[in-house]
């Protein structure tokens, strides 16, 4: 995470640079690609538009805001194309370490790509937050504004907002978006061929068909956490980290960790209600990732404040 830079494919290894250039179609084909950060301020819609834009499910999504907690990268294949987005934490004000290494996350996203996706809901007033995302955009970089949510606002307020978004900066491009309904939604296309035509002249950085190159383990404990997300009360969901302990097909291990022993008898529940309700809602997308029938074996920890403890942020992937 923080410390981690968005790294291009191929840039860790002589091994890794070999087989980036065996992907074909680079500079010589043709072919335009590389990197675009959406970012925004907390639950403004950037994995729900990200999962849109890719087709496919790779980043967990919740009303809860700061679901997002490491970046995410998804992949737009074309003939003649390949963005690489990178789905970010929201940017805002810190209240702990883990706070702070999320926002340090986001400016090195920023600092190591070709594009920045700034998502603002049309159903939202733009507000400091907003304006502070925008002063924190390395100079120079290009910008493509997404207006999220179009949905939620009438066609006269829309096409308000879309004017006052249009005078916020020097955009490449202002596109309202709806990424309601999973992929297709209306201006997720063009903004996609917005994106694409906003590419350098680049390798294919990733094969064909590939939507993520997050880990499987990664994949599975953010699904774990999404459960969680949704039956938990607002003052818990900061508080609880999952990581995958153990693969071993069928069976598969998670341990969910919470600061105080409070909390885990509430993600427990009664008589263990809880987990079975976290089992029930993260099983069944766990199968359709892993392609079989899964035991999902879920224990609970007590860390206590590991969001402010450098060690346990550390050995939870922060």
């Amino acid at each position: 995470m923080a410390g981690d830079r968005v790294r291009r494919p191929g840039e860790a290894s002589e091994a890794g640079r070999g087989a980036s250039a065996g992907l074909g179609d680079g500079i010589g084909g043709g072919l335009r690609s590389g990197f675009a950060a959406v970012v925004g301020r907390p639950n403004v819609g950037k994995s729900t538009l990200t999962n849109a834009l890719v087709g496919e499910k790779i980043a967990i999504t919740s009303s809860k805001p700061e679901t997002t907690r490491h970046r995410v990268r998804g992949i737009i294949d074309g003939e003649r194309h390949q963005v690489v987005l990178v789905d970010t934490p929201g940017l805002h004000r810190p209240r702990t370490l883990l706070g702070e290494r999320l926002n340090a996350a986001v400016r090195e996203a920023l600092a190591d790509v070709d594009v920045a996706v700034v998502c603002l809901p049309a159903d939202q007033a733009i507000g400091p937050g907003d304006r502070f995302l925008l002063a924190a955009l390395p100079p120079g970089l290009s910008k493509v504004a997404a207006v999220t949510k179009a949905d939620a606002a009438p066609r006269a307020a829309l096409a308000a907002k879309l004017v006052e978004v249009d005078r916020l900066a020097d955009w490449r491009a202002v596109v309202p978006v709806s990424a309601i309904g999973g992929d297709g939604g209306p201006g997720v296309g063009e903004l996609a061929a917005v994106l694409a035509g906003a590419m350098p002249a680049g390798p294919r950085w990733y094969p064909r068909g590939e939507a993520t190159d997050e880990p499987l383990e990664v994949r599975i404990a953010e699904l774990v956490r999404e459960a969680v997300l949704e039956m938990v009360r607002d003052e818990l969901p900061h508080s609880v980290a999952a990581l995958v302990d153990e693969i071993d097909l069928p069976r598969i291990r998670v341990w969910l960790f919470v600061e105080r022993d409070s909390q885990k008898g509430i993600v427990i529940g009664r008589r263990g209600a809880g987990l079975k309700a976290v089992g029930s809602r993260a099983r069944p997308q766990i199968e359709a990732l892993v392609g079989r029938k899964v035991f999902l074996e879920i224990q609970v920890k007590v860390a206590k404040e590991w969001q402010r403890d450098p060690k346990a942020l550390n050995r939870l992937g922060f």
